[in-house]
């Protein structure tokens, strides 16, 4: 990850994660240890970004997946900012066990939510793991 000193348009990412929702720190954690942040620039319409987060809870609980802070960031989406521009990125922690999604206004400027997914197998329906 670019310190600051070498990209200054790049906002602290890790002063942004305070605790909105339970990811937060688990994120912040992640950067630490030399987790990859990607900001995107382009922006994409609240329905779209909302849906996704909220289609990707309903497959990760489906599946099996551990997640933290999703569906704590599918209220925040669910109750706040409709009609709104929204920005998102992404954090990939260093040893890739886990893949975080952060939720952005439009400027990218305020952090609305975090949450993330343990890149584990998915488990069946009877609580065992797929075989892949």
């Amino acid at each position: 990850m670019a310190t600051e000193d070498e990209n200054p348009s790049q906002p602290d990412i890790t002063a942004m994660l305070k605790d909105q929702t339970s990811a937060c720190e688990a994120a912040r954690d992640a950067i630490a240890v030399g987790g990859e942040v990607m900001l995107y620039d382009g922006q994409a319409p609240h329905w779209m970004v909302f849906g996704i987060a909220a289609t990707r809870l309903r497959r990760s609980l489906k599946i099996g997946l551990t997640t933290v802070g999703l569906d704590e960031t599918v209220e925040i989406l669910r109750a706040r900012h409709r009609d709104e521009q929204l920005r998102t990125g992404n954090i990939v922690a260093a040893d890739r066990s886990w893949f975080f999604t952060l939720y952005f206004d439009a400027t990218g400027t305020e952090l609305l939510a975090c949450s993330g997914v343990k890149n584990e197998r998915p488990s069946r329906g009877d609580g065992q793991k797929l075989q892949l």
